[in-house]
């Protein structure tokens, strides 16, 4: 593996920025361009993964959609179980489902019922921390369901919009930051 790839610069050199999506006045980081990269999407996820190994992870939960991307992979790393956390009517069996609201307006997403047993310990994970509403809704559903949440994981971290404070008693591991 090329070593220098294992820098954070390295890897947001890998990041596309689009500017004024989805909306004016909004900076876009597409890390589709990173993913693609052999290298760069193999550091991704050996470096988060080496943040949560010594922790012993029951399930990881990866929120839909970009958390599919990283959920599964770490899951394998960790020797967990991966658990889809989803938009409505996407899942066969019952649900416990959470609504939360958005900067431009709501959400709701839906977990089965039987997709946490009680005492489990779980990772959250997504790609990107912004305000942190989804992964607060999302962490409501784990807790609901008898879940213990020991740590959120994002590959991205927007810091200017300080969403790591909604969650000061969670180990909260973010591999890009991004101060605007």
């Amino acid at each position: 593996m090329n070593h220098d790839a294992l820098h954070p610069d390295a890897l947001k050199a890998l990041v596309r920025t689009v500017p004024d999506y989805p909306k004016p006045g909004i900076l876009f980081y597409d890390i589709t361009t990173l993913l693609k990269d052999r290298t760069g999407f193999a550091t991704l996820v050996d470096a988060m993964a080496a943040h949560w190994l010594e922790q012993k992870i029951d399930l990881v939960l990866g929120i839909e959609a970009r958390g599919f991307i990283f959920g599964p992979a770490l899951a394998y790393r960790l020797n967990a179980g991966f658990v889809p956390v989803r938009k409505p009517r996407k899942l066969p069996a019952p649900v416990a489902r959470v609504s939360y609201d958005l900067e431009y307006g709501s959400d709701t997403l839906e977990i089965h019922l039987d997709a946490i047993q009680s005492g489990q310990r779980v990772l959250l994970v997504d790609d990107l921390l912004a305000t942190g509403g989804t992964m607060e809704a999302t962490i409501k559903l784990v807790d609901r369901l008898g879940g213990i949440p020991v740590g959120l994981g994002f590959a991205v971290e927007l810091d200017f919009l300080n969403g790591r404070q909604r969650f000061p008693d969670l180990d909260v591991f973010s591999l890009l930051h991004y101060s605007e």
